[in-house]
Parts: C-alpha cells; structure tokens; sequence
C-alpha cells in the first residue's frame, strides 16, 4: 500500500503524467524487449546459416581431404622424406646413395638391406605419403633375406 499512498499523494496533474506515463514506458520497455529478442533472433538465424553453409562445404571436400595420405609434409624435400622414413624403418645403414633425377624423381640404393624391411618401407612411402614408385631393380646378395636395392620415387 506504500506505492498508491505515494501516487494518491501526488498533485493532480503528477498523478495524469503517473497514469499516462507509466503504461508508454511499459510498453516502451517491452517493445524494447521485443526488439531486442527479434534482432537476436534473427543473428542466431544467420549464425545457423552460416554453419550450414559451413558444414555442407567441409563434407563436400571431406572425401578429398581423406584421400590425401596422411603424414605429408609438401614443404619437406623427397630426399628428407627418404632418409627420415628408411631410419625409421631401421634401414639408415643399408642406404647408400639419394641421386636427384629429372621431373624431381629421385634414384635411391640400399645394399645389405633386409627384403622384408625394403618391402615395408615401400608400402608405407606408397600409402601413407604418396610417393610413387616409378622403377625398381632388386638384387640378391648371398645372405638369406638380404638384397640390393635400386628405387626410382617421385611425389604423388
């Protein structure tokens, strides 16, 4: 009752301003609210289009994207790749030379290479990144398993 104690004891024309006054404000306030509601709306509306239009672009691409081989790194030269990926297969001993060849192809020669290690090696440069082979020569040695080894590779 303390509120209309206060407007009954407003001067008349206090109390017409109070009366008419306070129904604009509150209908000022909600339109306020209303527009801000609307205009926050309509950003979460364009926020989803946008990802939509996010989302159909990254499955449109994503079976190019998969096929890439995994691993690769552009910038690295074939001769990095080679050395870097034969001592990881355990293979650093047996590599004797990396001869750059024309179109960027690069010779590479192992000898006294394990077989199953060179066959390894080369499945994993083929798949995982995308180096082809574009010659091989393979020659016994003596030793069971051990082989020479001429490579011709080149990127994808």
């Amino acid at each position: 009752m303390i509120l209309r104690d206060w407007y009954l004891g407003l001067p008349a024309r206090d109390r017409r301003a109070v009366t008419i006054g306070a129904p604009i404000g509150a209908v000022l306030l909600v339109a306020g609210l209303v527009v801000a509601l609307a205009f926050s709306v309509s950003a979460s509306r364009e926020r989803v289009a946008r990802k939509s239009a996010d989302l159909a672009w990254l499955q449109s691409v994503a079976p190019r994207v998969q096929s890439l081989p995994a691993g690769v790194n552009a910038n690295e030269a074939l001769a990095v790749v080679v050395d870097r990926t034969a001592r990881e297969a355990g293979l650093g001993q047996a590599l004797t030379g990396a001869t750059p060849r024309d179109n960027g192809a690069l010779e590479v020669r192992f000898e006294g290479a394990q077989f199953d290690a060179v066959v390894a090696w080369m499945t994993r440069l083929q798949q995982e990144l995308g180096v082809t082979i574009g010659g091989a020569v393979i020659d016994r040695t003596e030793a069971i398993g051990v082989v020479n080894v001429t490579l011709t590779l080149s990127r994808g």
